[in-house]
């Protein structure tokens, strides 16, 4: 089993998940940072992160750390930390294609005693069911014989300055129990508030997956109360504001559901849901909900102009913000487009504006 010093680690995927924690590595231990992106490779060798999650000055502090999208870089490596994407298609079924990509790569320099773990949000079973299948078929190598598995799922928020990688507790997971421990371990050198090591990989997979589906769940019941407080004539943030003063209310605000994790990761369970057999009934219809607000803004726009005898057709609107949240750059996934999009149906023309 490999020992802390004979650890040679490798970060697969630079994102907003992926480079935070290579830095944080890169500051302790030597590390490869793995991006199949070269532009987003010179960028980061040229000391910026243009995804905005880590500062020029935190890059320069991570003297170990290099960055490369040569697959000859990563045969001196037997640690893979996996961080790519796991989006939804068209059809809101899970796209695990970066995954199997990520997990065909790291099989073609796989070797025996070699770890591969993987932090992208999937549902319970995708790492040992879906991922260490590829990597026994490119690599020829046999799972918890020749090579070896964890999950530790990612918990950054894009733009928060507060919680970062170091200070969220982490939550791990082997493939045996001596793996387990390898993995609790070696997080354990960077997160200063602690770990903690789940029984099984399919319990953590299921751990992060259910956080932002209880996120989703409780943002699209506050849509829904604001909805009918609206139809009441009811301010709902004074509404929100006087419940908040009990100590258990939880303080959840209405608003689009967008960004890569809340609006995406339950359509993640409810597939593997579906797929033993079981409809789940309410994680699909707060899905369905949240995704309708953009409509449900641009009807109530529509009336308040029609009030004021405004024109609607030919009318131009000024839609602020356009990324999925604020602080962050990133648009994928953001449900302001389907303001704009909606708008359009109107015949209004509209101008996003991107605030720096």
């Amino acid at each position: 089993m490999l020992t802390p010093s004979a650890i040679k680690l490798a970060v697969i995927g630079l994102g907003y998940v992926g480079l935070p924690l290579a830095v944080e590595f890169g500051k302790k231990r030597s590390v490869v940072g793995f991006d199949i992106n070269q532009p987003r490779i010179d960028a980061l060798k040229a000391g910026h992160d243009t995804t905005l999650e880590v500062s020029d000055e935190e890059l320069a502090e991570a003297k170990y750390l290099s960055y490369t999208a040569n697959l000859e870089d990563l045969k001196d490596c037997n640690v893979y930390i996996v961080t790519v994407p796991t989006p939804i298609n068209e059809h809101k079924q899970p796209d695990l294609t970066p995954l199997i990509k990520a997990s065909e790569t790291i099989g073609k320099v796989l070797q025996k005693g070699d770890i591969v773990i993987y932090e992208s949000t999937v549902y319970p079973g995708a790492t040992e069911d879906d991922c260490v299948p590829v990597l026994e078929r490119v690599s020829g190598l046999t799972f918890n014989q020749d090579f070896y598995a964890g999950y530790s799922p990612e918990r950054i928020n894009p733009g928060d300055k507060e919680h970062r990688v170091t200070n969220i507790k982490k939550v791990t997971a082997g493939s045996t129990p001596e793996i387990a421990d390898i993995v609790d371990d070696l997080y354990n050198e960077i997160i200063i508030v602690g770990t903690h090591k789940a029984s099984s990989i399919k319990v953590a997979e299921a751990a992060k997956v259910i956080e932002n589906t209880q996120r989703d769940v409780n943002i699209a019941l506050v849509n829904e109360l604001a909805i009918i407080f609206n139809k009441l004539g009811i301010d709902t943030e004074a509404v929100l504001q006087a419940a908040g003063t009990k100590w258990n209310f939880l303080p959840f605000r209405p608003g689009l559901v967008g960004g890569h994790c809340i609006g995406v990761d339950p359509y993640y369970l409810t597939h593997k849901a579906q797929s033993i057999g079981y409809q789940p009934e309410i994680i699909l219809s707060g899905r369905r909900l949240n995704d309708g607000m953009g409509e449900y803004v641009v009807s109530q726009l529509i009336k308040a102009m029609l009030k004021r005898r405004i024109h609607v057709q030919g009318a131009r609107v000024l839609v602020m913000g356009l990324t999925f949240k604020e602080d962050c750059p990133d648009l994928r996934n953001t449900r302001v487009v389907d303001i704009v999009k909606e708008l359009k149906e109107y015949g209004i023309w509209s101008e996003p504006l991107k605030l720096d």
